[in-house]
């Protein structure tokens, strides 16, 4: 699964902390994009509505590629 559903974060010396859960990924590997998303999944969730908005979460972030790669 790589990075995705991992912790992302950082702590400072004085004690403070940031840190999410990341749920819409972009990895980049050997110049190829890796795109991953998810969705909450409660018991009165259907199925056929997360699988759409999973695709429209990745969506957006194939058109930032999109957006990155036109201005080459």
């Amino acid at each position: 699964r790589g990075i995705y559903g991992g912790g992302i974060g950082y702590f400072t010396w004085n004690g403070d902390c940031d840190l999410a859960i990341a749920i819409r990924t972009i990895v980049l590997r050997d110049g190829v994009a890796y795109i991953q998303a998810g969705a909450g999944i409660v018991a009165d969730s259907d199925p056929e509505k997360e699988f759409y908005e999973t695709e429209r979460k990745m969506g957006a972030m194939m058109r930032a590629i999109g957006a990155v790669e036109g201005g080459r």
